[in-house]
């Protein structure tokens, strides 16, 4: 049955006793809702809105610009079905949301509509529901019910919840389910007995299954109808004129351009406007870093090396003495020479990514040239080392780093060990000592990402290199180190350790710490700088010692 002849039944049932406001809405659904109509104000629905509820397909997507009351839209939808019994095509309805919030807003929605279209229903009721199947996972789910013997209820997230039910399903802001795929699995599993299917959402990333299901669709491989809606898209239809309208204040293109200048010049990056209001997913699947900006800065002719320490078998076993010796040679072997090669008329700052075992811990130094690019001039990276001897290949690059102003550490967890050697060494104006957390990954993963995006910075090319910083991805808005560890090219676990480090250096980077120099007098004093009370050692400073 066409949406038009519900409306219309539902109007008969209501004994032609409809609000002025539901009239609208029968009247403007029944309108040919294949063109997109111009604004009128005695109208409740938007044209986009209209196109959206008179598509009956058993599948269904939307792909919108946020706030453009898509979701509200829905609710009248629901209602109408709901309200409808089974001999004229009625069924229930479920809504699944990522949030709590969300769930009562739509339950909240479609209390308003029903009333509006005068239609038997009760008040919104809250209904115990077993969220897993298991004993004490009870929770509070909301529940319109109507005299045709039908329902509106919003569920929680959980795949399991649309287990042995039957009815439409709505899964709003669809791209943010952590287990769209769970999700969809099930709600899918309804469509057998005639019931439809509809995914809502803003995208959040071109490799979110959300976007995929777009991209399918759009190639004939899946039967989902798309609905696209922009921001210019709802602006035609009237979304501001609407705006202008509720909120009592006069409208004209010039004040609409403005708040749509508005609107876009608050997001952070234009990849995050084109994103929210254009539905433009950003480029991969949540993927900070787009590979031909990593790749741009790989240096080609591989002149950045990657040096390695693994610990030898047996290495705690070994006396301090010896495991001191150990670490000195290889140092000598591996590191000093890489050290006299510095520019010594340019700055120098230090990142540090911690690990005991397991994953690596990566020492980055930063040269700033004169025009403010940066290059990585090598790479330290250590495995299964011990702290001690991590300690002492970290002092040993820093007392040597030409012009060294200011280094940053992971001091999560046991990494605070180094961080705290180094603070004690060279003082807090120098040395930031960082709890890795999501308000830090937000306020400093952005300046990184602006050292790409400007050509800016030299690093090795290198395939851990490239996988390390590929990790970067985006989750609820927040570039961060994505979950779970892999392995290199060399067989060593590593967790985007790299990024980390790097991450760490371009903070140490904006820090205001004052160069250092530090020049041994001949004595005692060897190449490691290992020398006795009585040696004399002359140190200049600016700024910190």
């Amino acid at each position: 049955m066409k949406l038009k002849q519900t409306v219309a039944a539902a109007v008969t049932a209501a004994a032609l006793a409809l609000t002025p406001v539901a009239q609208a809405v029968a009247e403007s659904v029944d309108h040919h809702v294949s063109q997109l109509s111009r604004f009128d104000p005695k109208e409740v629905l938007l044209g986009y809105q209209k196109s959206w509820i008179a598509d009956e397909s058993p599948l269904k997507i939307a792909e919108k610009s946020r706030r453009t009351g898509l979701t509200w839209a829905e609710a009248a939808d629901a209602v109408l079905c709901a309200s409808t019994r089974r001999d004229n095509g009625g069924c229930n309805h479920f809504y699944v949301g990522s949030n709590k919030e969300m769930a009562r807003e739509f339950i909240e929605a479609a209390a308003m509509w029903a009333r509006v279209f005068n239609k038997a229903g009760s008040e919104i009721q809250e209904e115990i529901f077993n969220d897993g199947g298991k004993e004490g996972k009870e929770i509070l789910t909301f529940v319109i019910h109507f005299s045709s013997g039908f329902k509106i209820q919003a569920l929680s997230s959980n795949p399991s919840n649309l287990r042995g039910m039957q009815g439409n399903v709505t899964i709003d802001e669809a791209a943010f389910h952590e287990r769209l795929a769970e999700v969809l699995k099930a709600a899918l599993a309804l469509t057998m007995w005639g019931s439809r299917v509809r995914l809502i959402s803003t995208h959040n990333g071109i490799d979110n299954l959300f976007n995929q299901l777009i991209q399918d669709s759009r190639a004939g491989k899946k039967r989902y109808s798309i609905h696209t809606i922009t921001l210019d898209d709802a602006c035609r239809d009237g979304l501001y004129q609407r705006i202008c309208q509720i909120r009592k204040l006069e409208w004209s293109q010039a004040k609409e351009d403005e708040w749509k200048a508005g609107l876009l010049k608050d997001t952070a990056t234009e990849e995050d406007a084109l994103e929210e209001y254009f539905c433009v997913p950003k480029a991969g699947s949540g993927l900070y870093l787009k590979r031909t900006l990593i790749e741009r800065a790989m240096v080609k002719d591989h002149s950045i090396p990657i040096v390695r320490f693994t610990a030898p078998k047996d290495f705690e076993l070994q006396t301090e003495h010896e495991r001191q010796r150990i670490v000195d040679e290889w140092l000598a072997n591996n590191v000093a020479f890489l050290i006299e090669q510095l520019p010594i008329d340019c700055r120098h700052v230090f990142g540090e990514d911690f690990a005991r075992k397991g994953d690596l811990s990566v020492f980055v130094p930063l040269t700033i040239r004169k025009d403010l690019t940066k290059r990585v001039p090598f790479v330290v990276e250590l495995a299964n080392t011990t702290y001690e001897a991590q300690r002492q290949i970290l002092m040993f690059i820093l007392e040597r780093l030409p012009r060294f102003t200011a280094a940053a550490f992971d001091s999560t967890g046991n990494g605070g060990y180094l961080a705290e050697a180094a603070r004690l060494k060279y003082g807090s104006d120098m040395i930031d000592c960082v709890m890795l957390n999501q308000p830090w990954y937000r306020e400093w993963m952005p300046k990184l990402k602006a050292e790409f995006d400007d050509g800016n910075l030299e690093i090795p090319r290198h395939q851990d290199i490239l996988d390390d910083l590929c990790k970067i991805q985006l989750k609820n808005g927040i570039p961060q180190i994505e979950k779970g560890s892999g392995k290199g090219t060399d067989g060593q676990q590593r967790h985007g350790d790299f990024a980390v480090a790097l991450a760490m250096a371009i903070r140490a980077s904006w820090m205001e710490g004052g160069a250092t120099e530090f020049t041994a007098l001949p004595g005692k004093a060897g190449l490691f700088g290992h020398v006795d009370e009585d040696d004399d050692i002359t140190q200049s400073a600016s700024g910190c010692w």
